[in-house]
């Protein structure tokens, strides 16, 4: 016997969650399947931006590795079960199973040796991203070689760590362990970090990191890893590195692995995300796909944004959708932040978009001085004939609650000048934005 919903979400992360729960508490029949009972709440509560951010802060604070580790357990298991609860509050049944599509509207769930089945008016797919791999040998079958989520689960804070990509994720933690006492060299393919972000502000970033104790092998070609005994064997470019643990963060892919996709008329794309319209809906009507899983940003703000559109589909509104999100800002978690939004100078020239741009140091502002961190730069592009904020990059501390105003500011159209003469209260990182603006 098939049971029957009115909305049927495939995993637990951001925007299904919050889609579930709130078409719930308009009286629809609603149901949530996740396979894991460690990942109630999606990836960022587990093991993404909470976690990673506790252990920052732990760190930040002087905890050693163990204190750091049980600050980001605590902190990940109570809003694990705020989330759990916040469901069943809502009336959302929760199914702890395995979900696999077997036609269209049907989806089998197993939990041990038991198989059900439901099915739904509207199903969204929710099932995130997981590590990308590539082709080094015995990536995958060397002791202590873990990815993202295993480096979060290790026993004892390693004397050395190699990190294989010199991306977000892998300079985030190359931050963080090199603030915990650890040996952290970075192996990157490229011949440069970041290479989405303004080229002058990574030379400091990455001479900051290498302040702190950051190695980088730029252009490096890793081969293979084994093991001698319970350390690892890096070998790139014919040079063969000794470390405690080995890390690979080479990217992130849609988590699509046997969900069935298979036995469905749902189209993928190229890189093997669900392929959605503008409202998230794949080539089966009704059917959604929200989060990393459509192949769109993989951040859980976006996801959020993600809910909103599908929620205003099925509620009747559908005046926002993808074509309309615009200005999304980012933030890298190194020492200090790196938080950017809109078009970079490379970008301008290539669009031959006419502009101006401004830097301000950080050693110049007040509050860089009160918080005892001179490090990184404020840099600014204006458009000089419309004045509208064309991209900024702000690399100090509170950077990342900073970019949130800029992005603001692009999103609704509102003058550089603005910020010129805007009164913010003193001493802030925010007042800089005066200078800054002052082009």
């Amino acid at each position: 016997m098939v049971k029957s919903y009115d909305l049927l979400v495939i995993g637990f992360g951001k925007a299904g969650k919050t889609l579930a729960a709130k078409m719930s508490a308009l009286g629809k029949n609603v149901a949530l399947i996740e396979q894991d009972a460690d990942m109630y709440g999606g990836t960022c509560i587990n093991i993404g931006c909470i976690p990673t951010k506790t252990m920052m802060v732990a760190a930040e604070h002087n905890l050693d590795f163990s204190q750091t580790m049980e600050r980001k357990e605590v902190v990940t298991t109570r809003l694990r079960q705020k989330n759990q609860a916040s469901l069943t509050e809502a009336g959302v049944d929760l199914y702890n199973a395995k979900a696999r599509f077997i036609s269209n509207k049907v989806v089998e769930i197993t939990t041990g040796n038991e198989v059900n089945q439901l099915t739904a008016d509207i199903i969204v797919i929710n099932t995130g991203a997981t590590s990308n791999t590539l082709p080094i040998s015995d990536l995958l079958d060397t002791k202590n070689v873990v990815d993202s989520t295993g480096i979060q689960e290790l026993e004892k804070r390693p004397v050395t760590l190699g990190l294989i990509g010199g991306g977000n994720i892998g300079l985030e933690f190359a931050s963080l362990y090199a603030k915990l006492g650890t040996k952290v060299t970075v192996f990157e393919a490229g011949d440069t970090l970041l290479p989405r972000e303004e080229p002058s502000v990574v030379h400091l970033a990455k001479g900051y990191l290498e302040e702190d104790g950051v190695t980088f092998k730029l252009n490096a070609r890793v081969t293979s890893v084994t093991n001698n005994g319970d350390k690892v064997i890096l070998s790139a470019d014919d040079v063969d590195y000794t470390f405690d643990v080995v890390m690979y963060a080479t990217g992130r892919k849609p988590n699509i692995e046997g969900l069935g996709i298979e036995n469905t008329s749902i189209a993928l794309t190229e890189q093997g995300a669900i392929r959605v319209n503008d409202y998230c809906e794949s080539s089966v009507p009704n059917i959604y796909a929200v989060g990393d899983v459509n192949g769109g940003l993989q951040f859980t703000y976006t996801s959020l944004d993600d809910f909103r559109i599908v929620f205003g589909k099925l509620t009747g509104n559908e005046d926002y959708n993808l074509s309309k999100r615009q200005n999304v800002p980012t933030t890298t978690f190194i020492e200090p932040p790196l938080s950017s939004v809109g078009l970079k100078e490379s970008q301008l020239i290539e669009q031959g978009i006419p502009y101006q741009s401004n830097e301000l140091l950080v050693s110049s502002m007040p509050r860089a001085h009160v918080n005892d961190d001179l490090r990184g730069v404020y840099k600014v592009h204006v458009h000089p004939e419309t004045k509208e904020i064309l991209g900024a990059t702000l690399f100090s501390r509170e950077s990342q609650e900073n970019i949130n105003l800029i992005k603001m500011a692009m999103d609704n159209h509102i003058p550089y000048t603005y910020f010129k003469n805007q009164v913010f209260t003193h001493p802030t990182m925010a007042e800089n934005l005066n200078d800054v603006f002052n082009v």
